[in-house]
């Protein structure tokens, strides 16, 4: 991995000290930074993988509408995936995007009151489902069709192996019929508009391969995806062919930053969605598929030494979601040579930290940290500090910054 080597982190860690050191302005702890140097060549490695198909950013990745609006500008990403409804209203009216997918189905009756009262909004937002009763609940907040409500299908894209399901549990639909049935109720039912397909092979995109510390395990995993890529790509072919008899859909949506190129390679697919692979957090540190630079750091200041040999810094504990285990810990990165202990672990108040580096910390240096996943660290700041270089050259201000929680 890009930037992993005890040389880079130790330079990444004066780098980040220099630029911080030069301002004036006191900052709050965590003090978030996200390097733009290695945000953009991300950027452009997606666009590079993705081999002339468009990216659409998942903003739940990214969280800062300023960082979504740099990477939509650049060439080869189209559209925002959003991870919930009111989120893809505010950005729609913020004028971040007018192609927006919002990625789960919505029970929301308030946004969805929203978005049936908005021909515009109606116009550039789609809504994710997966069964008829989320069409209902659109029905019940609207006393007209007059608004048409776009709409694209999700199905499941797990691997099977027998009875065993491998992958995220999402859409109950699988067989080609299950998805022709709900596409039929779609395109006759009044005020609908199908207009797309979702199929996410998280069990691709989301699992590392390439472990160093997990060789047999990481095996396994690659003789998973290799098999899910094989049978994915022949259900999707299924599942278009017969809705290709009712419907010309604009888009099929598929994958994430660790499926790019398997995702892309499907004919079927016309977008890959991705927005780990801008900010990399920690569990994208593995891949055989690509080797990303870590975008995304914080800092916390030395508060105190317990013992020649213990650094203890303010807070820390921003523990990700998911299956609780070690690697949902975040990562102490520069220095190199740090890691929290077994008792404490990341704390919401304080993070011991040991290691041979530990000794020459003083009272007041700054450790920088990285999150195991990406957008959820911009939820504990309210504006990531921007680093171009060596030096500082502005803020962007998080959903959390704007008074808003998705």
């Amino acid at each position: 991995m890009a930037g992993s080597t005890t040389i880079e982190r130790n330079r990444l860690w004066a780098r980040l000290n220099t630029a911080v050191a030069a301002q004036e302005t006191p900052f709050s702890s965590p003090l978030v930074v996200v390097d733009l140097d290695a945000f953009d060549a991300n950027a452009k490695d997606l666009v590079r993988r993705a081999a002339g198909k468009p990216v659409r950013v998942a903003s739940k990745s990214v969280r800062v509408p300023d960082l979504l609006r740099r990477v939509l500008a650049r060439d080869g990403f189209e559209g925002v995936l959003a991870f919930t409804l009111r989120e893809a209203l505010w950005l729609e009216e913020q004028g971040v995007s007018d192609d927006l997918v919002v990625a789960y189905p919505t029970v929301d009756r308030g946004a969805l009151a929203t978005l049936v009262a908005s021909p515009r909004a109606a116009a550039h937002v789609t809504l994710m489902v997966d069964d008829v009763a989320q069409l209902d609940v659109v029905d019940s907040v609207r006393s007209s069709t007059a608004v048409p409500v776009r709409i694209a299908i999700d199905v499941d894209a797990g691997l099977r192996i027998g009875s065993q399901h491998v992958g995220p549990k999402r859409s109950p639909l699988y067989d080609a019929s299950g998805v022709l049935e709900l596409a039929r109720t779609i395109t006759s039912r009044p005020g609908f508009r199908l207009v797309g397909v979702m199929t996410y092979e998280g069990q691709v995109a989301g699992l590392q391969d390439v472990v160093p510390t997990a060789r047999a395990r990481s095996m396994i995993v690659r003789g998973l995806k290799t098999a899910s890529v094989a049978q994915l790509a022949r259900r999707r072919r299924e599942v278009a062919d017969v809705l290709a008899e009712i419907t010309e859909l604009e888009f099929w949506n598929a994958g994430g930053s660790g499926s790019v190129e398997s995702s892309g390679g499907d004919p079927v697919v016309t977008e890959i969605a991705a927005g780990s692979g801008l900010l990399v957090p920690t569990l994208f540190d593995h891949y055989r598929s690509f080797a990303p630079r870590p975008a995304a750091f914080y800092g916390l200041p030395v508060t105190r030494r317990p013992s020649p040999d213990v650094a203890t810094v303010h807070g820390g504990g921003l523990v990700a979601s998911g299956p609780a285990g070690p690697d949902r810990l975040p990562t102490p990165w520069a220095p190199a040579g740090l890691q929290v202990t077994t008792l404490e672990g990341a704390g919401e108040v304080q993070t011991p930290l040991v290691g041979h580096t530990a000794a020459l910390l003083q009272i007041g240096d700054l450790v920088w940290f990285r999150h195991a996943k990406a957008g959820e660290l911009m939820e504990h700041t309210n504006a990531a500090h921007l680093l171009a270089g060596d030096a500082l050259v502005g803020t962007a201000t998080t959903y959390r910054g704007h008074g808003l929680a998705f």
